[in-house]
């Protein structure tokens, strides 16, 4: 399910944030389905259930999963958190565009960097 790489350089709630974020968003992990426990996934990560706790206080804050007390955290209707996320990635895809512009890259070299990605 989720794999952290230790010789990534983001830390490792992060590397967690990110796995379940692109297991939600991509509906791999579908809404209402029941997220593994901090403790559960902790230990099966070999890692502080802390960091885990990071994690899911962060997917709560952008909206992917919901904490139900006494019942653990679900995935959330991903409608806003879908938007949200597709906002970020394309403020992130236009700074990115306008640095490439900077080193002189013209649109049709950035477009084609974009469509080679999809291939």
């Amino acid at each position: 399910m989720i794999q952290i790489n230790y010789r990534d350089g983001r830390p490792i709630y992060e590397q967690v944030r990110d796995g379940f974020r692109q297991l939600i968003l991509s509906g791999v992990l579908p809404p209402d389905s029941k997220m593994p426990s901090v403790r559960e996934l902790a230990s099966s990560l070999a890692i502080n259930p802390n960091t885990i706790q990071r994690a899911y206080r962060e997917l709560e804050a952008e909206g992917c999963i919901c904490s139900v007390p006494g019942r653990g955290s679900f995935i959330c209707r991903t409608d806003a958190a879908l938007q949200a996320r597709r906002a970020e990635l394309t403020e992130k895809l236009r700074a990115a565009a306008a640095d490439l512009r900077a080193l002189g890259l013209t649109d049709g070299d950035i477009a084609a960097l974009i469509k080679e990605g999809n291939e």
